[in-house]
């Protein structure tokens, strides 16, 4: 069961760079508030401001040891059966880089920042992946109020609302590490059927 007690986390759909939308969202006692953002300033403004106690971030927040294409955490989440892309990736690298440079300002502002990945949070949890507006209702059927009730969500508002609902289960300890610290984790939901979240 997701429970919130007050709690505030925010879930960022993050684009690879400023001229593309990155999808925030921002849960707090079962009300969404989800924008498309754009510039790093916008970004780190509209998270900080907020005071949360967790931002979910989906994209690399740490590069693999010199030499190495994948990172553990990469490597691991693919034998799971979990699609991800290594930061070495060609089209994630600048993604990455944008990723690490966010995640230094959060920590220098003493807030904590975790790395998800939404389609694996929506496959751990038996959400379809990219029905848009099946995930869209499946959430609101999660008694989420708010943006999520009132207008068909762009993909990457629905992906930070993903984000922040793995930020949830984290702080009620529903989540597993999946990696190491030296080349960092990605957070995932237990397995569980999502009906069982209700």
């Amino acid at each position: 069961m997701l429970e919130f007690k007050d709690k505030c986390v925010i879930g960022i759909d993050l684009a690879a760079a400023s001229k593309n939308p990155t999808g925030w969202a921002i849960l707090k006692n079962k009300t969404v508030k989800t924008q498309l953002l754009y510039t790093s300033k916008e970004i780190i403004e509209n998270t900080l401001q907020n005071r949360p106690e967790l931002i979910a971030i989906d994209a690399p927040l740490s590069l693999p040891k010199k030499g190495e294409f994948f990172r553990k955490t990469d490597k691991e989440m693919i034998r799971k059966g979990y699609r991800v892309l290594p930061p070495n990736f060609r089209a994630m690298k600048k993604l990455t880089l944008r990723a690490i440079r966010l995640n230094k300002i959060i920590e220098e502002k003493t807030y904590k920042a975790i790395e998800v990945h939404p389609t694996s949070t929506r496959k751990a949890l038996e959400i379809p992946l990219k029905e848009w507006k099946t995930i869209q209702k499946i959430l609101k059927t999660l008694e989420l109020k708010g943006d999520i009730e009132t207008r068909p969500l762009a993909t990457h508002e629905i992906d930070a609302v993903t984000a922040a609902i793995t930020a949830v289960l984290h702080l009620q300890g529903q989540t597993e590490l999946i990696g190491n610290d030296e080349e960092g984790y990605i957070i995932l939901p237990k397995k569980r059927n999502w009906k069982t979240l209700i």
